[in-house]
């Protein structure tokens, strides 16, 4: 069997790949939908991300099958650290990378668990995951108080209007106009299914997506694409005369 043969084996082996890359000439899935996805996706925002990432660390949140990874181990960060929930990404992330020639480091987790890695990255990849969520902004607080040093790489579906409704910090409990604005932060709620995926459950319009970085304490540097977003870390405060309230799991990788 020929090397190219047996990577075809190991890729088929491995189930149903979402990242579509070639590996040594081999492609993990020729027939996807999207066709060279996620490249052509990262090539319409590759511009955002520092071409050299020497002397970095960078944290990829919902891996999958590693594309992001292993592109950032090729802009030369010294340590990338892929996490997931799902064993079948985990194992295809690890054979790219493997094939490819990147060391990364894995770990089966949650968003919710990125505390127990004890450390902050400079730049924290979350891109296709925030739409999965039942709690969305519970992981935005999270990689905020445990994960984030500085970059955070951000994208999500959205729906719904593509407008930012220029909003005032407070309103009358009288006014609720405001609400039906198109451009009012939105989120839309799947109960049951969205394009035959019950892991759809959030999906919110830009002024929603916005609100809720800056509400998390992310800045936002640019918009980098039509779903994606660069924003650096900054101190949580919203101004109010109440203590600010913090993630849920405050403690968690912590003393």
């Amino acid at each position: 069997m020929s090397e190219r043969d047996e990577i075809r084996r190991r890729i088929d082996d491995l189930g149903q790949w979402f990242h579509n890359m070639p590996l040594n000439g081999v492609w993990t899935a020729p027939g996807h939908f999207l066709g060279d996805y996620p490249n052509v996706k990262w090539q319409r925002f590759a511009h955002a991300i520092p071409a050299d990432l020497s002397g970095m660390t960078v944290l990829d949140i919902g891996c999958n099958g590693g594309f992001y990874s292993i592109e950032m181990k090729r802009r030369g960060a010294d340590r990338v650290v892929a996490v997931d929930t799902e064993p079948m990404y985990l194992n295809q992330a690890r054979f790219a990378a493997e094939t490819s020639g990147a060391e990364i480091e894995f770990h089966q987790m949650s968003v919710y668990d990125v505390g127990r890695l004890g450390e902050r990255f400079d730049l924290v990849i979350f891109m296709g995951v925030f739409y999965h969520l039942r709690h969305p902004l519970l992981a935005l607080d999270l990689i905020h108080e445990h994960a984030a040093r500085d970059m955070l790489l951000f994208q999500s579906m959205m729906r719904g209007s593509l407008d930012v409704e220029p909003l005032e910090p407070n309103y009358p409990f009288t006014e609720t106009g405001i609400f039906d604005k198109p451009g009012f932060p939105k989120m839309h709620f799947i109960e049951h299914r969205y394009s035959d995926d019950d892991s759809n459950w959030w999906v919110p319009n830009r002024a929603c997506v916005e609100a809720m970085l800056r509400d998390s304490g992310f800045e936002i540097d640019q918009r980098a694409e039509e779903e994606v977003y660069l924003c650096r870390r900054a101190e949580r405060d919203r101004g109010y005369q109440t203590p600010m309230v913090g993630a849920v799991y405050p403690a968690r990788g912590k003393e």
